[in-house]
């Protein structure tokens, strides 16, 4: 049995195992032209109940092999993610530096994190009297009420992450707090707190703010 070397086999027309054989027993040197095919093929040692060294150290390095791919997969998977998030980061914080003032630094921060990061809930909470602070999507709580919810926030002066208690996160992320699972907070220090910057996921994880830089270019500008 001959096969037409002009026609191409294709996926919708495979070939069948007594063609391949034929080939092979015509073409006796197929393997030494391609021996990287080899790692892929299943070829065992025929030798009773016992097994050939030469098989197990073959079936070891094969699987090996195919460890590494994975490990090399994963890690080029994570590269391609972390190149992806450090544009997202690069370009919230040059545009929190182009901000005039802070009611433009309030909406990058909502535009980013939510048309750029895709976070479920975001937060920002300033201190002081409503009456006197302009309208902007941030929302306005005198200090008192803060330091009631997120005392120890305010006073430690550092970034939380992780699953907090519910009266926190209804604090933190008011008719959003449904929604919210785990939560990434900081408080915003100029000289005294100001504000809170939180933002929460659905998922009950720990979080690793991927925002923590742009806290220092807010507190600069404020």
């Amino acid at each position: 049995m001959t096969i037409d070397k002009n026609k191409q086999a294709t996926l919708a027309d495979p070939l069948e195992p007594e063609q391949i054989a034929a080939y092979l027993r015509e073409n006796p040197d197929f393997f030494i032209n391609h021996q990287d095919l080899l790692g892929d093929m299943t070829l065992p040692h025929e030798t009773g109940a016992a097994v050939s060294l030469v098989e197990r150290q073959v079936s070891i390095l094969r699987e090996r092999n195919m460890d590494m791919r994975h490990r090399l997969s994963k890690l080029l998977d994570n590269a391609r993610e972390n190149d992806k998030l450090f544009d997202k980061t690069k370009r919230l914080l040059l545009s929190l530096l182009e901000c005039q003032d802070f009611g433009d630094i309030i909406d990058a921060l909502y535009y980013s994190f939510d048309k750029e990061f895709h976070i479920d809930a975001t937060s920002l909470i300033l201190f002081g009297n409503p009456d006197k602070i302009p309208s902007s999507q941030a929302r306005v709580v005198p200090l008192a009420q803060a330091r009631e919810f997120v005392g120890p926030l305010i006073k430690n002066n550092r970034a939380i992450c992780g699953v907090i208690p519910k009266e926190e996160i209804e604090f933190l992320f008011f008719e959003h707090a449904k929604r919210v699972a785990s939560v990434a907070a900081v408080p915003l220090v100029h000289g005294s707190a100001f504000g809170v910057l939180a933002i929460g996921t659905k998922i009950r994880i720990i979080i690793v703010p991927v925002w923590a830089p742009c806290f220092w270019v807010i507190s600069q500008k404020c």
